[in-house]
């Protein structure tokens, strides 16, 4: 586990942070920032997630299992910390910013101090702009927020509230250029009364991993689905769909009789494996 704290310069911050207006002029880190060839998602959300929230949250990170995706969140109480265990429990790289410095006498929240030192032994790191003996502070979360939205592809918000400090990264996102997706929820819920703002406003609906991969221009491979449970007849499928095709070129490139390739096809997107849309067929 690498624990010591490092200061980066501008020129080692991801690429994306280095494009927002308000770029910090520096940042520390403790342990291993994940490579920047990867697609970073702020994940973010209500400290006070319903069961429906914490279901949703690890449904679609552990949907990401495999793919270049790296979990970005903030190290509070709710949705931020669901987001952590589950990338961890999916073995994907994650990143906390927390809304303090980082030295561990301050690490904000403390009763989350044991989930920071489980991302570094994940491999991942915490980061923040503040001096590493900066306690937490009104000021120091809005703050932070920037630097989630600002060095992250896109910004997915599980469960908000109407006034939840959560829609300040997802506005961020958006006035930085940065694509902003949503889980919806109940419209009896008061945790998702703020996400639901955002969807009439125009932000994207997820309810998938391949809704949020899709959006971070991630294809889901055949190479990276565990084939173990498909017939040898799917298998062939998936491995035609190397990249998008029309349902009469993928028939073609399955040599199969026309009939039996439409049932095979339709039985396949009822298992959710695959899906048609806009014309074009390709893996889940």
């Amino acid at each position: 586990m690498n624990a010591e704290l490092t200061k980066l310069s501008p020129a080692a911050f991801p690429p994306p942070l280095r494009e927002i207006p308000d770029m910090p002029a520096k940042l520390y880190v403790r342990g291993s920032l994940p490579g920047f060839e990867n697609a970073w998602l702020a994940v973010v959300g209500s400290r006070t997630m319903t069961q429906y929230g914490r279901q949703a949250c690890a449904h679609l990170i552990e949907g990401m299992r495999g793919a270049p995706v790296v979990i970005v969140s903030g190290l509070a109480y709710g949705v931020d910390a669901c987001a952590h265990k589950a990338a961890i429990a999916a073995g994907l790289p994650t990143v906390a910013v927390p809304g303090s410095g980082l030295d561990w006498d301050v690490l904000y929240p403390k009763a989350n101090v044991p989930l920071a030192r489980d991302i570094l032994k994940a491999g991942g790191a915490l980061l923040s702009e503040f001096e590493p003996s900066q306690r937490a502070a009104d000021y120091t979360f809005p703050q932070r927020n920037r630097i989630m939205a600002g060095m992250c592809r896109a910004t997915l918000v599980i469960e908000a509230k109407e006034r939840s400090g959560s829609l300040i990264t997802a506005r961020l996102a958006t006035e930085y250029n940065r694509d902003l997706l949503v889980v919806p929820g109940s419209i009896f819920s008061a945790e998702s009364r703020g996400t639901h703002q955002f969807l009439k406003l125009g932000a994207t609906p997820v309810t998938e991993p391949e809704d949020v991969l899709r959006a971070l221009g991630i294809e889901r491979t055949a190479a990276a689905r565990d084939d173990s449970d498909l017939s040898n007849e799917e298998r062939r499928v998936l491995a035609a769909l190397s990249e998008p095709r029309t349902r009469d070129e993928l028939i073609s490139a399955l040599a199969m009789p026309i009939s039996e390739a439409n049932v095979l096809l339709s039985t396949m997107e009822i298992k959710g494996i695959i899906t048609e849309e806009l014309g074009l067929v390709r893996v889940r």
